[in-house]
């Protein structure tokens, strides 16, 4: 994809250049002076006149008209030098390739060195441009009948710096673009309909991705998870003619199997609430209530190509929640792996069920550090919107490295809090230790201190992402439809993970 070259050559026939311009007096000097002056001084009377923009995320295209070798130039307009930030770096490239892409160009150029500030560097860059790339290229074709016509795309990007060293550009680009396409990983299993999608099916997409990054795997089966007395995960799947499976992915990078990080994903295929039903209008989409489950696997696939020095189990719960006569009821008392024992008052809190009994089973990995992701609760999209995560935690330094790495994958969350009030709450049952349901005020917070009854004493973090994991309109790294979020925010984590003194 992509081929980093040392010196810009204008000499070069290129479908497209791509050049960043930055909002300052000077606006060509260099190689770019250069450029300017094959138009005779053009390009600066271009941008005098506001035809070229260097607004922050503007794209101006103009046509070579013969005086350089590529055919056409793109102008991507990073605004003020001090003000733009990574995430504004990186939006704009995605703005930039989404224009290529409906272009249907194949190839094209980029002069990194103009995307270069006293705040990113060569790495910094090349690792934007070609996270965008992936991310902004996406889409899920779906299941129309295709076209004749040949599917044109970019296949070829180089890559002009002058003024970074070569291995760190190639290094930053081959990062960037793992993390972009280990998103769209998890996207297309979002946007696959859940007849299409089973527990099943999850479940040997695991283990492909195990064999491709020799991941050591362990796939339980319905015999097998009911041996280990599952019965939370259990009864969620009791009305299902699909089996339940639960899926164990474990990456090795350390000696030693200590410091272990559990990422446990929230696996429901699809999900009609159970004799607590949805709405019409309610169960439609619900296909991605696995979204977590793709998280984490997107993460296991960023982790199995880049190889960072840690140890990971990623936890998987996957089953469909559906109604049948053997279906599971409100005023059910069922017993997790725990040995805890649950009322059940809501079946379309089967979230939180499943959850249990695979943190629990994470810790039986030898998890000492929990991460939990699931499209949880209607209620984190009524305190926070379906731009930030919900996030919860038992133990503050934990939630800070998770913090810090959602911060650098431009995914924003935000704490809420987790209250001795709310944890009374959820044991509040006349027949059980817990009850799943302990009503609607602080919804968000109740389901996720639910599970926090499982992590315990560990230190866990969990992430609500029932308003993120699905975009409703087009934007700059990405269509509508699933977003991956949380993918990039666990691999960053596990990369840079520190274990901490407890």
């Amino acid at each position: 994809m992509f081929q980093v070259k040392t010196e810009l050559d204008l000499s070069a026939v290129h479908e497209g250049l791509i050049i960043g311009l930055l909002d300052q007096p000077e606006k060509f000097s260099g190689p770019l002076a250069i450029l300017d002056e094959r138009f005779a001084g053009m390009l600066t009377e271009l941008v005098k006149s506001g035809d070229i923009s260097a607004k922050l995320k503007s794209i101006s295209k103009v046509h070579s008209l013969g005086k350089i070798a590529a055919k056409r130039i793109w102008f991507v307009g990073l605004g003020k030098e001090k003000e733009l930030s990574f995430d504004q770096l990186r939006e704009s490239f995605g703005k930039l390739f989404k224009e290529v892409k409906n272009s249907r160009l194949t190839e094209a150029a980029v002069y990194l060195d103009s995307f270069i500030t006293e705040k990113f560097d060569g790495r910094d860059a090349a690792h934007a441009l070609s996270e965008a790339v992936a991310l902004a290229s996406y889409q899920f074709d779906g299941y129309r009948q295709k076209s004749n016509e040949p599917e044109r795309k970019l296949e070829q990007l180089t890559v002009y710096s002058e003024s970074a060293d070569e291995a760190d550009v190639q290094a930053s680009l081959t990062v960037g673009y793992a993390f972009g396409r280990g998103t769209n990983s998890a996207r297309t299993l979002v946007n696959t309909p859940g007849n299409m999608l089973t527990a099943t099916d999850l479940a040997n997409y695991a283990a492909k991705l195990a064999a491709k990054y020799d991941f050591e795997v362990e796939i339980l089966d319905k015999p097998e998870i009911e041996k280990l007395g599952m019965g939370a995960f259990l009864a969620v799947n009791k009305g299902s003619d699909e089996p339940p499976k639960m899926i164990v992915l474990k990456y090795q990078g350390k000696d030693e199997w200590k410091d272990v990080i559990g990422l446990v994903g929230k696996g429901i295929t699809f999900d009609t609430g159970g004799y607590s039903i949805k709405t019409k209008t309610g169960i439609v989409g619900m296909k991605t209530d696995m979204g977590g489950a793709a998280a984490v696997l997107g993460a296991m696939e960023i982790i199995g190509e880049l190889r960072p020095e840690q140890n990971v189990v990623a936890v998987i719960a996957a089953t469909d929640n559906m109604i049948s006569g053997g279906a599971f009821k409100p005023d059910d008392v069922i017993t997790s792996m725990s040995g805890k024992t649950i009322e059940v008052l809501n079946t379309d809190a089967e979230g939180r069920l499943v959850l249990a009994d695979a943190v629990t089973y994470a810790k039986h990995h030898g998890a000492e550090y929990l991460v939990d992701v699931a499209t949880l609760t209607g209620g984190v999209i009524t305190a926070l919107g379906v731009h930030t995560t919900g996030a919860m935690t038992n133990y503050e330094p934990l939630y800070e490295q998770v913090l810090e790495a959602s911060m650098e994958a431009g995914e924003q969350m935000w704490q809420l809090p987790l209250f001795e009030s709310e944890k009374k709450r959820v044991r509040n049952s006349k027949v059980a230790d817990l009850n799943n349901s302990p009503g609607s005020e602080g919804h968000a917070i109740v389901a996720g201190a639910f599970i926090g009854e499982f992590a315990e004493e560990t230190p866990w973090v969990h992430l609500d992402i029932a308003g993120t994991a699905t975009a409703s309109k087009d934007y700059d790294l990405g269509p509508a439809g699933a977003t991956g979020v949380m993918v990039r925010t666990l691999a960053l984590f596990v990369e840079r993970f520190e274990p901490i003194e407890k």
